[in-house]
């Protein structure tokens, strides 16, 4: 049975079954260059479970085998072999291995510069169907590398096709131009008051066809999606503003502070006034 419970703390347990082979930044400049903080590709038993209270980037998990679940919107999610998952910035991130099974996927962990745009987009997925062969011989392409250093010039390559790659999920060519449209105007309105209706009038669809849409190219249904860009905006404004909690909770569609905050700890992991102080 999957877990229901939201894990509280930091937490870090790879048992004695899992390998793990990663490149950090700091022995590789070339992912540096792209802002990326570590690669890697995992081989997973149980006990395996990580916890992350305040992802300040991007955690991208690519898995190519197996199954586990990891917990995104507030909520547990399975990840099987063909599918990939994507937690934002400021984002609670915990995923674990389910027992007496294994689990292998490739990740890449984004830093977020603070001057600097996300590189997801109000589009990019939460939980969608890809591929992910070709990323994962490409870092096991660059931990070869590094490991040999038979050809130091080639790394910068193997770090090209990681990033093209997860651009290629994270920012789909082939999303539908009216979610992206529709998305776009809603993250510049989040203090509306936005209904499914409102939304599927505005993309010009039926609100059951623009459920399929979203269900299908972000991993979320639409109104799941405003509440995704709401806490993506109130998080950014807890760590770059000092306006009162109520304003932040009007700022992003809450009337009421009290289900504004308890939102944001299920989304974020943190009430909104404890992840102010430890943003500071």
């Amino acid at each position: 049975m999957p877990r229901t419970h939201l894990p509280i703390s930091e937490t870090h347990i790879v048992g004695q079954e899992t390998h793990e082979w990663k490149v950090r930044a700091e022995e590789c400049p070339a992912l540096a260059l792209h802002h990326i903080a570590h690669v890697g590709i995992a081989d997973t038993a149980a006990p395996y479970e990580i916890v992350r209270m305040n992802l300040s980037g991007s955690y991208l998990l690519f898995c190519s085998s197996g199954e586990g679940r990891i917990l995104l919107d507030g909520r547990w999610q399975l990840c099987k072999a063909g599918w990939a998952c994507l937690a934002p910035p400021h984002a609670l991130l915990a995923f674990h291995t389910e027992p007496n099974s294994r689990w292998e996927f490739t990740w890449v962990r984004y830093q977020q510069p603070p001057d600097q745009k996300p590189f997801m987009s109000s589009s990019s997925p939460a939980v969608a169907r890809f591929d992910s062969l070709p990323l994962r011989a490409a870092v096991q392409g660059l931990f070869f590398e590094m490991q040999s250093q038979l050809a130091p010039a080639t790394i910068s390559h193997w770090v090209e096709l990681i990033h093209t790659y997860v651009l290629r999920f994270a920012r789909p060519w082939q999303t539908d131009d009216r979610l992206s449209t529709l998305w776009e105007f809603v993250a510049t309105r989040l203090g509306e008051p936005w209904s499914l209706d409102r939304l599927a009038q505005h993309s010009h669809l039926s609100t059951e066809h623009l459920r399929r849409l979203c269900r299908r190219e972000l991993g979320r249904s639409p109104m799941h999606h405003v509440i995704f860009l709401r806490m993506q905006l109130a998080a950014k404004l807890l760590a770059t503003t000092s306006d009162k909690i109520e304003t932040i909770a009007d700022a992003v569609g809450y009337e009421n502070p009290f289900v504004f905050s308890t939102t944001f700890k299920k989304w974020v992991g943190w009430r909104p006034s404890d992840y102010r102080i430890n943003q500071r």
